[in-house]
Formats: C-alpha cells, sequence, structure tokens
C-alpha cells in the first residue's frame, strides 16, 4: 500500500491509542493478552505540524491549523416539499378499531415489533461470563468483574420519526437510546452514531441530514452526553426515492453497582404496574398508524426536559431498589412494552389507566417519548410517587402483574400463550417470506 493509502484507508476493528511515554509496552500487553495485533506508529510533538514518514523518509507534512480549520463543504437546504401534507394527521378521518386484541396481535406480530431472536440466537451471548442482560431487553448488560460495575449498550433509530419531524426525530433516537440504558439501571455517558441518508446533493435531503444533526446535538446537551465518534452512510436511494433518514443511536451507559442492573420482566405476582411519565401516547408516526392505515403521518416531537426528568426518576427509583422492572415505551405503544414485559417474565398483567379522555389505539397504541412502564412492590409505592412528585412528573398505577392473560381494561384480553406465539414468529415469518398469521 502507499502511504496515500495507509492514512486514508477506513477498514475497520482499528483503534488508535495515545499512551503515556514509556508505557506503550503496558498496553501492547493488553492487547497481547486478547490476541490483538498492535504497533506503535508514532510520538506526540510540538512542532506544530503532523509529519508522516514512510521507511524514515517524510512523504507529508501538515500544519496543525489546516487540520483545525478544514474547508466546510455546505450544499443548498430546502424544505422537503412532502412536509406540507404529511405532518398533517387528523384522526376524524381514522376509524378506532373494531376489534382491538386483532389490533394488538397484528402488531406483535410486525417485523418492527416482533422478537429478533431468530437473529440474535445464531451468535454467542456470553463469552467471557459478563453477561448480565442479553438480547431482548431493552440494553446489553455486561459485567467488569474487577469493579463490580457494568456497562450498558443500546442502539436505537426510527426513520419514521425523522421522515416526519427530521429535528424532532433527531433528538427522540438520542433520548430513546439513553432511556433504554437508563432502563437497565445505567447512567448514560457517551453516544456514537451511524447516521443513514439519500443523496445530500438534493437539497431537502440535505435539509433532513442538517435538521437531524442539530436534534441530535440537542439532546446531547440535554443530557450532557458527548459524541465520540460515528460514521455517515450517503446515497441511499434507488430512482430517485430516498430512504428515511435514519441515525441510529449506539449508547453506552455505567452501573455503578452492577447489583442495580434491572430488566424488563414482570416478576412478582401482585406487583403493581405503573408509567412514569404520561401514560396516554400519540399516533403520530405510530406503527400503528402504519400497520393498520397504511399512513405515515403526524409530527411525532419531545420536549428534552420532560425526557430528563423522567429519565432522572427512573434512576433514582432504581437507585432506591423500588423497581422490579422498568422498560421503555416506544415502538407499539403501552400495550406492547406491557406484553413484552409478560413475555419476558412469562406472567400475565391487568391493565386500565384511570383516564380515558383518548381514542382506545391513542391510549395502547400511541408512541409518544418520554414514558417507562415499571413495575414495583405495592409497598414502594409512596416512596415512588415522591420521588416523581419532587420532579414534577407523572407517575400513574395502571394495574397489577399476575394470572395467564394480558388483559387492557375492557378493550381486550388475549391469553399470554398466544400473543407470544404472535409476536415470537412474526419477523421470521417475514424473512422468509411468509405472513404471519393474523
Amino acid at each position: 500500500m502507499t502511504p496515500y493509502e495507509v492514512m486514508l484507508s477506513e477498514s475497520q476493528e482499528r483503534m488508535l491509542v495515545v499512551a503515556e511515554k514509556g508505557r506503550e509496552e503496558e498496553i501492547v500487553a493488553v492487547f497481547d493478552k486478547w490476541g490483538l495485533h498492535s504497533d506503535v506508529i508514532g510520538a506526540v510533538t510540538s512542532d506544530g505540524h503532523v509529519t508522516v514518514a514512510e521507511s524514515g523518509t517524510p512523504v507529508a507534512r501538515i500544519p496543525i491549523e489546516h487540520l483545525n480549520n478544514p474547508p466546510e463543504y455546505r450544499l443548498p437546504v430546502e424544505l422537503p416539499d412532502y412536509l406540507a401534507t404529511v405532518n398533517d394527521l387528523d384522526l376524524g378521518e381514522i376509524p378506532e378499531p373494531d376489534d382491538l386484541t386483532q389490533a394488538f396481535l397484528s402488531l406483535l406480530s410486525s417485523p418492527n415489533i416482533a422478537s429478533r431472536e431468530c437473529v440474535y440466537r445464531t451468535y454467542d451471548q456470553t463469552v467471557g461470563s459478563n453477561t448480565v442482560a442479553g438480547p431482548g431487553a431493552d440494553a446489553a448488560v455486561l459485567r467488569i468483574k474487577e469493579a463490580n460495575r457494568a456497562i450498558a449498550l443500546s442502539t436505537d433509530g426510527n426513520g419514521r420519526a425523522c421522515y416526519l419531524n427530521p429535528r424532532g426525530g433527531g433528538a427522540m433516537a438520542v433520548a430513546e437510546a439513553a432511556r433504554n440504558v437508563v432502563c437497565a439501571g445505567a447512567r448514560p455517558l457517551a453516544i456514537t452514531n451511524c447516521l443513514n441518508f439519500g443523496s445530500p446533493d438534493n437539497p431537502a435531503v440535505y435539509y433532513q441530514l442538517a435538521e437531524v444533526v442539530e436534534g441530535m446535538a440537542e439532546a446531547c446537551a440535554a443530557f450532557e452526553i458527548p459524541v465520540t465518534g460515528g460514521n455517515v452512510s450517503l446515497y441511499n436511494e434507488a430512482d430517485g426515492v430516498q430512504i428515511f433518514p435514519t441515525p441510529v443511536i449506539g449508547m453506552l451507559g455505567v452501573i455503578d453497582d452492577v447489583e442495580l442492573c434491572v430488566g424488563i420482566a414482570f416478576a412478582g405476582e401482585g406487583d403493581l404496574i405503573a408509567v412514569i411519565g404520561d401514560v396516554h401516547g400519540s399516533l403520530d408516526g405510530s406503527e400503528y398508524l402504519k400497520l393498520a392505515h397504511g399512513k405515515i403521518r403526524g409530527r411525532p416531537d419531545i420536549d428534552l426536559s420532560r425526557e430528563v426528568a423522567v429519565q432522572r426518576v427512573c434512576s433514582s427509583a432504581i437507585e432506591a431498589r423500588l423497581l422490579h422492572s422498568a422498560h421503555d415505551i416506544s415502538d407499539g405503544g403501552l400495550a406492547v412494552a406491557v406484553a413484552e414485559s409478560c413475555f419476558a417474565g412469562g406472567i400475565g398483567a391487568a391493565v386500565a389507566p384511570g383516564s380515558r379522555s383518548v381514542r382506545s389505539d391513542e391510549l395502547w397504541f400511541g408512541e409518544s417519548p418520554s414514558r417507562i412502564l415499571v413495575s414495583l412492590a405495592p409497598g414502594k409505592l409512596e416512596e415512588a410517587n415522591a420521588l416523581a412528585s419532587a420532579r414534577d412528573v407523572a407517575f400513574e398505577v395502571i394495574g397489577r402483574v399476575g394470572g395467564g392473560d394480558i388483559v387492557f381494561g375492557d378493550d381486550a384480553a388475549v391469553p399470554l400463550d398466544s400473543a407470544r406465539e404472535k409476536w415470537s414468529t412474526g419477523l421470521s415469518a417475514a424473512l422468509s417470506g411468509k405472513s404471519a398469521a393474523h
């Protein structure tokens, strides 16, 4: 390879490490322990230049100021025409479901919601015996044995939300990734990302890219977390049709005491089920709206200060050991979150929010952010309520864990095993080209 190729190659699985002078061999020993090749390739200098040499002969020498202040590449920005129509969602034109049970089962078998087990079961999930929470939860949790701590990792992205509201969708992607590691008991620390878009030469696509990045930046500022790196995949289109703008956020969190790790599973018969945040959701950009009515409409958005408050309440409740489970409410809304916690625990539940000021499909399938489904012992309710009240966050008990059915007030009652069957086979049926039976 030429020096030019060596310096600009984008081969994967490589990291650059800056070590304290004189301790290079200690770093190399760590790499050797894990069977990783490493080389010392240079040193930090004070001459204000980056110098590249091959076999001792300099081949490039660049002043640092040119690297710190590179020329900016700015393209024309244009508000996409489609936003003038898709942001308008009139629920008066959309009938409520005649059969909520059927609508619920259809959602469970949707490839965007169904179990991913047919994919992740093909991979080893317990290398090094450090896995605390494996696939299927809100976040994967890995133990750091030497410190009795753990790290939590989650990836999230919602192309529909970013298509309908690029800035709000970018912020929501970061918020959901943070919410997932918080539900596992972790403190969000940093993100990486992969930004997937069409051609930025199209002014409307460049608008999507710019707005999504601004939304991500606003969310990172709200959570006080840095972006440690990432990559961009552009020109994803065919015949002039672009993919939805889809930022995928990878979130890292840390659990200072591994014993504080919390899962999504309902576990205790008679436990209370509650929602941190507002119970009712919105159908804007929801999977239900697309699946049941073939519409991708509305303007999903987020109040970042409210999101931060909800996550802080959840973290405080976990640190106080009040919660038996915590689960992000996202795709599929409250109904799917309840079902997933039932599946994980192998136990049923009955939920019936007290206020019914919205339609049944909004209540059960709305996907508004800033909501966490939790379970706790009845004796812990007063303390949990106090934590939420201190941050002016809603905390509503909506049901109890127990039985062999999933019951949604007077709207639907489904045997746990029947619901799990729809959920567990939906993705594999789609991948095999077969429609999951509804």
